[in-house]
């Protein structure tokens, strides 16, 4: 007997395509097609089940690039199984195309990684569910814009009438329409004899067949055709389909398209232009001035809502008054302030209180936040626009049942959006150094990268036509979101990336490999992630095995002491993928941490130093030249008023805003000591006497509640009070000399009074002045909101390496042969899945002897349920009424009550 290994046999089944791949590619079909793990499968058989089923594969197709996306369409209308150069002429067509032939193992590859694609170079086979969604029908239309085959088309066509066209087209008849539908097939497809036949077709004909080349295929047609239609009938030229509809043959279009299924293939990506280069001292600068103002941005939103936000609809969100009133404080237009309401809320420092009038109001994590450094609260808004799934660009638009969309309500989710946005920062990172892209380049790279759906499209083939509906898709109004977006919260700098957008995305800085220049400005990337071809890449090396030794050959199953099949697809990293492709995946919390830590490193020297002083002004101002320590800005914010920000922030101190410190605790003293101490200018007089002066006079009239009352020392104060016109709606009359009673609640009573030019103060039922804070009102402990996912999660390491290792299991369970007993020989069943039976005490004297030789078995068993199943184990030991063995199907040592048992059978000898 010879001793050389036998050749592997062609896979004749999804299934078998499967079962020789090694761990690595059943990884790497698991990580790129999640679905298929949730539930783990039970064997290879039922995972090659689930990876054809209609949703999977609709899942799987769009999330395919352009070009492989056209080589799946190009598989779906060439023949069944077809040859790799076949699929070649399709997409290269007769002239042949040097970028598709480089291409196109990367796009196989891709295909036969996701289980979409199975078979050898010569055989090589779409899926069937895929097949028949990219397939031409009358109902849906090919994106290839080719009708049915010669033999699809007359299948319904009378012999007599296949034998005219057979006859008239010069071909001698025969026998049976079939061998005439294989010679007219012959005809159309040999490029010299259908040139041929076309010249003897007049121009005005001809002239019809170029309208439909690149369809739709279908056309109309009378009763009594033109004679020019009629020359093309009587040719099977055009083939008719239905009374008045006439389509032309798929093989007639080939051949007028020069063996082209698309009109444009496009196997490179279109590259990502740099519009404008900048240098990158300048972009992070920009970037760290832009952070800051984010960070201002949304203390001071927060700031606003301190005491109380805006109401939260029935709905759910802001309603479009109080989103507008937040545009003008923010003095911001409504669709930026609905990115920094959602970014806040995103980051968990707004939530609702949850009241019966339920508010919004900042959380318990602001004020931790608060406390943190700036770039460190800055590194964590940034990550959590990052994740986040709700779309603020949303806002102000109409869901499927025409209600409008507000901020922080329902229906902003979409799970594209993190994907989107890494990857477009991602294109970002691939420009040269302080490069800005020009946004329409990058909305075109997405497209190609995930070809948008069509609209009105058909869910399930519309869905993956690609190419279509080039319009105005969700992802690139994300791409665009998301460019205006980084450039508000300082992950961009004048529209390029900084050095601390790029490290909380978890990026390596901008460094040139050895050997090749970093390129220069205006250089335009055309990377993708099928373009890519190395040595020996071709179409035979699409199907030759992968060691797993090779670099990023192994997988997490690789470690496992389990199967390392030879795999007909190899599995490293493409060389053509994209060089910051790390970046499409969300990280780890760890990971983003790593990130965010790094990204505050970058950012902390380039922002502002905090200050501890203000310039005080004589015509009661004070100027910050910069940002100021927390607690100098927040006891400012309390003692006057902003009057104007920017790169300096100018206060105004007004009665007003000297009551509301007072009012806060402080008193006279404490104003002047805190104004001495953190001015670089004398205190001016006039601001001295404003606040001794609103001093004297605060807190000389008391506010408490009767309904509510005044009382006040000076009787001629309280005369004051009554003979005002003003205080008519307070509903006051006096019950003493020094006390007025009152029909408005305190609250209404301080505020009329204010009005009035009094400085009262409230006073508690023991009569105690009550000290108001600025900063009163906080909702419970909340937690940020969980980003909807797009589809199942990603599985990770440890998921993979045990569902891998449970489908190998199972698989070598239901695959492995077992030998037949003389009564099952030739029973229905013999040695297939049946499961074995046999008496008690032959089932005991068979788990007996396996103990001494250490062989495996198959049993039938019953578990507590009542399910039948069979199992192959390696019986360990036999006692006390049950069987210890090895679980070859669960990988595991089990336990089973002999009683449970209905058989046993010995496994077949593998020579066998």
């Amino acid at each position: 007997m010879s001793t050389e290994e036998k050749p592997a046999a062609a896979p004749r089944s999804l299934a078998e395509a499967l079962r020789a791949r090694d761990d690595a590619g059943l990884a790497g079909l698991l990580r790129s097609r999640p679905d298929l793990v949730t539930p783990v499968p039970a064997d290879l058989t039922q995972l090659a089940t689930r990876a054809g089923t209609r949703a999977s594969v609709v899942r799987a197709l769009e999330r395919l690039d352009r070009f492989t996306t056209q080589t799946a369409q190009a598989l779906a209308v060439a023949a069944d199984p077809a040859p790799y150069d076949e699929l070649l002429g399709l997409l290269a067509g007769d002239e042949g195309d040097p970028a598709v032939s480089a291409a196109l193992p990367g796009a196989v590859r891709t295909l036969r990684e996701q289980a979409l694609l199975w078979g050898d170079d010569d055989r090589l086979r779409l899926v069937r569910t895929a097949r028949e969604l990219l397939s031409p029908s009358p109902q849906h239309p090919s994106p290839t814009g080719l009708g049915p085959t010669v033999r699809e088309a007359t299948a319904g066509m009378s012999p007599g009438r296949i034998q005219e066209i057979v006859t008239t087209v010069g071909l001698p008849s025969t026998h049976d329409s079939v061998s005439a539908v294989t010679a007219l097939t012959g005809l159309f497809t040999d490029r010299a004899r259908m040139a041929a036949l076309l010249a003897e077709v007049p121009p005005e004909s001809v002239e019809v067949l170029e309208r439909l080349v690149w369809g739709p295929p279908y056309g109309q047609v009378t009763a009594d055709p033109a004679t020019r239609l009629r020359r093309l009938l009587d040719r099977g030229l055009l083939l008719p389909t239905a009374p008045g509809t006439v389509v032309l043959p798929r093989e007639v279009a080939l051949h007028l398209r020069g063996g082209r299924a698309h009109r444009t293939t496009e196997p490179v990506p279109p590259p990502v232009e740099a519009a404008a280069t900048h240098r990158p001292q300048v972009v992070d600068a920009t970037a760290a001035g832009q952070a800051y103002t984010a960070l201002a941005t949304v203390e001071e939103l927060l700031k606003d809502w301190n005491e109380g936000g805006p109401a939260v609809l029935r709905s759910g969100g802001l309603s479009v008054r109080d989103l507008k009133r937040t545009a003008v404080a923010l003095d911001v237009p409504e669709t930026v302030a609905a990115f920094w309401v959602e970014l806040a809320y995103a980051a968990g420092l707004v939530a609702s209180d949850g009241e019966a009038d339920e508010r919004y109001a900042a959380t318990p994590a602001y004020d931790t936040w608060l406390e943190r450094p700036a770039a460190e609260r800055w590194a964590t808004l940034a990550a959590a626009w990052l994740a986040a799934t709700r779309t603020p660009g949303l806002v102000g638009g109409r869901d499927a049942k025409d209600h409008t969309l507000a901020a922080l309500g329902p229906g902003l989710d979409r799970s594209a959006a993190p994907e989107v946005r890494r990857r477009v920062l991602a294109l970002l990172a691939e420009l040269p150094e302080g490069a800005a892209p020009d946004s329409g380049s990058v909305s075109e790279r997405l497209r190609w990268e995930r070809p948008p759906r069509p609209a009105g499209g058909a869910a399930g083939s519309g869905s993956v036509a690609g190419g279509a509906g080039e319009g105005d898709d969700l992802r690139s109004r994300l791409a665009r979101w998301t460019l205006a977006e980084a450039e508000m919260l300082g992950v961009t700098g004048r529209g390029a990336l900084s050095a601390h957008g790029r490290a909380v995305l978890g990026l390596p800085g901008p460094k040139a490999p050895a050997g090749r220049a970093v390129p220069g400005p205006g250089t335009a990337l055309g990377t993708g992630t099928s373009t890519g071809t190395g040595p020996g890449t071709g179409p035979g090396s699409a199907s030759q095995s992968g060691s797993a030794s090779e670099p990023g050959a192994t997988g997490p199953g690789d470690r496992l002491p389990v199967h390392h099949h030879r795999s007909p697809v190899p599995h490293p990293s493409s060389p053509a993928s994209p060089p910051f492709s790390s970046a499409l995946t969300a990280l780890t919390p760890a990971e983003q941490a790593a990130a965010s830590s790094s990204a505050a490193r970058l950012l902390a020297p380039l922002l502002p130093e905090p200050l501890d002083h203000v310039l005080l002004q004589a015509d009661l101002t004070a100027v910050a030249p910069g940002p100021l320590q927390r607690p100098l800005a927040d006891m400012l914010g309390v003692l006057a008023d902003v009057e104007s920000k920017g790169g300096a922030t100018v206060y105004r101190f007004t009665p007003g805003s000297v009551r509301r410190a007072l009012d806060s605790g402080r008193a006279a003293a404490d104003l002047h000591a805190f104004l001495a101490a953190h001015s670089r200018t004398p205190v001016p007089q006039p601001l001295t006497y404003l606040i001794d002066d609103v001093a004297r006079r605060h807190g000389h009239l008391r506010v408490g509640a009767a309904s509510a009352y005044v009382r006040c020392d000076d009787d001629a104060v309280l005369n004051e009070i009554l003979a005002d016109k003003r205080a008519a709606g307070l509903g006051l009359r006096r019950l003493a000399p020094t006390v007025l009673a009152a029909q408005a609640d305190p609250a209404g009573l301080l505020e009329g009074l204010r009005r009035m030019g009094f400085a009262p103060a409230a006073e508690s039922a023991e009569g105690d002045v009550l000290i108001t804070r600025a900063d009163a009102r906080r909702t419970p402990p909340r937690t940020a909101p969980e980003p909807v996912p797009e589809g199942p999660p990603v599985p990770d390491d440890t998921l993979l390496a045990a569902a891998i290792r449970a489908v190998r299991a199972g698989d070598l369970a239901a695959t492995a042969p077992r030998r037949t007993t003389a009564g099952e020989t030739d029973g229905p069943g013999a040695g297939s899945g049946a499961l074995p039976r046999t008496g008690a005490a032959e089932t005991l004297a068979t788990l007996q002897a396996a103990v001494l030789t250490g062989e495996a078995l198959w049993i039938g068993h019953v578990n507590a349920e009542g399910v039948a199943g069979r199992r192959v184990i390696a019986p360990v030991r036999v006692e006390g009424g049950f069987v210890t063995a090895y679980d070859h199907t669960a990988d595991e040592v089990r336990t089973y009550p002999l009683h449970r048992i209905t058989g046993v059978a010995e496994l077949a000898d593998e020579e066998s």
